[in-house]
């Protein structure tokens, strides 16, 4: 396009010099000499005709009638320029004369208005009200699509809105999308819906009959439900299905025991199973091995043997560590400090108590010399006001609580003995501490029989902590802090020493 095409037809000039000149003293260039602006003002002139030709072809194009504001923004970022004009206010601009005004103009400069700013008194800016604070960027990521299915969590939305949408969304997508598919008018465009997650009709009744067996009274049912979630090779499509029952149940079921249990067995169960990973529900999965391990109450009466559950959840976990925790380096050292930080915090019941001292002693013997040992005196000095003579009288089931934990903390502290008797050099040291406290006798402990559960094997995760252990056996390895804690727990120890160095 050359500049005659524009200013070839016969029309005069539209911008004058004394137009250039306003502008450059608007903006601050009072000496621009007559001669630069009689040049610059044939340049402007054109540039404004490049534009305006540019924004009716936008009106032509769009099928519009009138030229806007819109056009002219969309030509100016044709050209790389900054959308400069339309107004969003439905008011007047409140254009002064700059005469009536008083203002200075420069010669042969007359008619000249101008947009006068509102002057704003300076206690009233002073006193406003200050804006709200912007809300913090964060990033949080989440699962999408987990092999082609949507997990249920909060961040998606939910299934039966999406299929609402997709439902109601069609009729109006055909009259929306009317004229504008292919820019031809009159042909309707559908909107082809979302693909679901459809189970056939076998996996459905498989479900119903999982949900029903696990919730029900039957034992026999309940081991063939268990024995099936354990070994069949064909619940790859019902895996987000199951985890999601047991995060919901775990949830609205949290005084419900036989239910908890029922849940916690079937999650080992699908774990052990060697066809299927639940490495893409973990998400969910955890916080309800945590819940059944950590929550105050998991049953509706403080004497049913809620303890194995716990102790059935802490082995779940400690076997999702030793799974998963290649997969996920600081997962292990997430539960450890959760685990810790309710350990350590007096306020805490002590069924809680029990629950992160049964978790720490089943993520294995480092765990336990770094996080548990280092406070086995103070803690024992807590429940030592739970077993003192008078407090036995006047509450015998907080008696029954620190018994139990007593316990888990014996058990922990045999997990630590027995790593560190079998793998350091001071054995010698150690028989010897032991044989010297071997007459005394042993404070009572408590021994927990349930059925419902077999007696786990003595085993302990071979995953390396993402703690330090080497703090915790540094402390321990001069001999005085293992005679303490024989001298806590007596003869209770010697179970947990291996059947060699005793008879060395």
């Amino acid at each position: 396009m050359k500049r005659g095409d524009i200013s070839g037809d016969g029309m005069g000039a539209h911008v004058r010099p004394e137009t250039i000149r306003l502008v450059a003293d608007s903006v601050g260039l009072s000496t621009l000499a007559p001669e630069v602006a009689a040049v610059l003002a044939p340049e402007v002139e054109y540039r404004m005709r490049e534009i305006i030709q540019e924004a009716l072809k936008f009106m032509r194009h769009s099928r519009r009638g009138e030229l806007s504001t819109e056009h002219l923004n969309d030509a100016l970022r044709l050209h790389n320029s900054q959308a400069l004009y339309g107004f969003t206010s439905t008011e007047g601009g409140g254009f002064v004369s700059a005469e009536g005004a008083g203002l200075y103009l420069a010669e042969g400069l007359s008619g000249v208005y101008f947009l006068q700013d509102k002057e704003l008194e300076f206690d009233e800016t002073m006193n406003a009200p200050l804006p709200k604070a912007p809300l913090e960027a964060v990033v949080v990521p989440h699962w999408l699509a987990v092999e082609g299915a949507q997990p249920a969590i909060p961040e998606n939305p939910a299934p039966s809105r999406g299929r609402d949408r997709d439902r109601g969304g069609g009729k109006r997508a055909k009259a929306d999308m009317a004229g504008v598919g292919g820019g031809v008018i009159g042909v309707a465009t559908e909107v082809a819906p979302l693909a679901a997650h459809v189970l056939s009709k076998e996996l459905q009744i498989y479900y119903g009959r999982v949900v029903e067996y696990l919730g029900g009274c039957d034992e026999g049912l309940l081991d063939a439900t268990l024995a099936s979630l354990q070994s069949d090779p064909g619940l790859h499509q019902l895996l987000p299905y199951l985890a999601r029952h047991i995060q919901h149940q775990v949830t609205l079921s949290l005084k419900n025991l036989p239910l908890l249990t029922a849940l916690m067995r079937a999650l080992r169960s699908l774990l052990l199973n060697p066809h299927h990973s639940l490495e893409p529900y973990l998400h969910s999965l955890m916080p309800s091995v945590l819940t059944c391990m950590v929550a105050k109450r998991l049953s509706k009466l403080p004497t049913e043997d809620h303890w194995a559950l716990r102790e059935f959840a802490a082995c779940t976990l400690a076997l999702i560590c030793q799974r998963y925790g290649a997969l996920y380096p600081a997962m292990q050292g997430r539960v450890s400090r959760t685990l810790v930080r309710a350990f350590l915090d007096p306020l805490r019941p002590l069924p809680t108590h029990f629950g992160a001292i049964a978790g720490l002693a089943r993520l294995g013997p480092q765990v336990a010399a770094a996080l548990v040992v280092p406070n086995v005196a103070s803690y024992m000095a807590l429940l030592d006001q739970h077993l003192a003579p008078e407090a036995v009288h006047q509450n015998q089931f907080k008696q029954h609580e620190a018994m139990q934990c007593r316990h888990a903390l014996q058990l922990a502290v045999g997990c630590y003995l027995h790593g560190y008797i079998s793998s350091s050099e001071s054995s010698v040291q150690a028989r010897a501490s032991m044989s010297k406290h071997k007459h005394k006798a042993p404070k009572p402990t408590i021994i927990r029989r349930n059925p419902m559960f077999r007696k786990p094997k003595f085993a302990y995760t071979s995953s390396a902590s993402s703690v330090a252990p080497e703090e915790g056996v540094r402390n321990i390895e001069g001999g005085s802090e293992l005679s303490a804690l024989v001298e806590l727990f007596g003869d209770g120890l010697l179970q947990f020493v291996p059947t060699i160095a005793l008879t060395q």
